[in-house]
């Protein structure tokens, strides 16, 4: 995720006592921020007027006089429309610019007090042209100029002032610059804040509506994986009931059609046949509706795997002994489940493959791990050879079981040493991923 003010947006008043005139292609600006840019634009005309008006209404000066002061004032106003409308305000804010308007304004300033008092008044705006310099010491360099020369040009000039009373010219200097930099440079300041707290407001929209396509994205990503891990769920079921199912009946069948001769037999093989038709029928139905497994419906785990070995057995001919250690303790349905449809696959596997004279089932209960262990002694495999089931569902269907729940399966196998296939999960208590749901649907 990408945080940062928007391209647009320029924030650069650290070298200045004043906030920039405008912001150019950013958002409207605060109430404060326009009034005072309509301010600065418009007093400083308002400043060189109201003293030309009143040195122009004096009736003790001559013509010439007259005159010659109103020419400089001109002079002034051109100088006023040459550094505040014609340039951009970027232009306005360079600190070269800076320092020439400001020069301008003090020079014609000073030459018009020295003509007539009046204009003390347009040399205040000498202040605000110091304070839009830069670096700050420019700044304050430039308002202690301004106010010598406001305070002494009257007086004989800033030489005659000096020579004749310094202490008062040099205190009343000091304390001035001290007063309309500090508040300067106070204003300047909030103006940094505000337009921080500007930028950073712009940049958490831009994070929040950058997490809010995230998040859809995320939603979108999460429904595809759902619906992937749902056809996987349903292929894999589909394999270890229905397919297994399917296989077992027509084990039976093939069975009852070589035993037509002892009746007896082939009655076994057909009623075996029938029961494993209704199982199918009965897992089927189950899944279609996605409830647990049917063995774990009224047993235990430890019972569930135990009738699932001894059916094992009764159908295959081949013994199957089951062994639960621990203290047996309900887990989560998800991992029952898993482990029942893995004994089943594994036992399906066996049958399959191994030609085994025995096969085994361990169950232990470990604390914070629950593990399986399945095992065989029949014809095994080599590290070469393809591993049972490889090429369906069997084991990549079993790893990809364990893999969802945080588990661990490993296979150990040897040519003509057996197979053993064992499984390790984390043992979560039923009840406490009960009170998790619950909390996360009322939450």
């Amino acid at each position: 995720m990408r945080l940062g003010a928007p391209r647009d947006v320029k924030v650069d008043w650290r070298g200045s006592l004043l906030p920039p005139v405008a912001k150019r292609h950013a958002d409207p600006p605060p109430r404060w921020h326009w009034w005072f840019s309509r301010a600065e634009t418009t007093v400083p005309y308002v400043l060189l007027a109201v003293p030309t008006l009143l040195s122009a209404l004096r009736a003790d000066q001559t013509t010439a006089h007259r005159l010659t002061t109103l020419a400089i004032a001109a002079g002034a106003a051109g100088w006023l429309v040459l550094t505040t409308l014609v340039p951009s305000a970027r232009v306005r804010e360079h600190g070269a610019f800076a320092a020439l308007t400001f020069a301008g304004i003090v020079s014609f300033g000073s030459v018009l007090e020295a003509r007539e008092t009046y204009f003390l008044i347009f040399m205040v705006h000498g202040f605000f042209a110091a304070m839009r310099m830069r670096p700050v010491a420019a700044a304050i360099l430039g308002v202690a100029i301004t106010s010598l020369l406001i305070n002494t040009v009257a007086n004989g000039g800033p030489i005659h002032a000096l020579a004749t009373a310094p202490a008062i010219w040099v205190t009343l200097v000091v304390v001035q610059t001290a007063g309309i930099g500090g508040g300067g440079a106070v204003f300047a300041a909030v103006g940094r804040e505000s337009a921080e707290r500007k930028r950073m407001l712009d940049q958490l929209a831009a994070a929040e509506a950058e997490n809010r396509g995230l998040q859809r994205q995320l939603l979108t990503q999460a429904r595809e994986a759902g619906v992937l891990d749902e056809r996987q769920r349903l292929s894999e079921e589909i394999h270890d009931t229905l397919a297994q199912g399917f296989t077992g009946i027509i084990t039976q069948l093939e069975a009852a059609a070589q035993a037509q001769d002892d009746p007896a037999e082939w009655r076994r093989h057909l009623d075996t046949a029938t029961a494993l038709a209704r199982e199918n029928l009965t897992a089927a139905r189950r899944s279609v509706h996605a409830l647990r497994p049917e063995p774990l419906e009224a047993a235990t785990l430890p019972d569930a795997l135990a009738e699932v070995a001894r059916l094992w057995s009764e159908r295959t001919g081949v013994p199957a002994g089951f062994t639960a250690t621990g203290t047996p303790v309900p887990l989560h349905p998800e991992l029952e489940a898993t482990l029942l449809r893995i004994t089943q696959e594994a036992l399906s596997n066996v049958a399959k493959h191994a030609r085994a004279g025995r096969a085994g089932l361990t169950l232990s209960y470990m604390g914070d791990e629950v593990s399986l262990d399945v095992r065989d002694d029949g014809v095994g495999f080599g590290p070469d050879d393809p591993a049972p089931g490889e090429g369906g569902f069997g084991l990549p269907g079993m790893r990809s079981r364990v893999q969802r729940l945080a588990g661990t399966l490993h296979v150990e196998s040897e040519p003509g040493g057996g197979t053993a296939i064992s499984v390790n999960l984390p043992a979560v208590p039923a009840a406490t991923l009960d009170g998790i749901e619950n909390e996360g649907a009322s939450a």
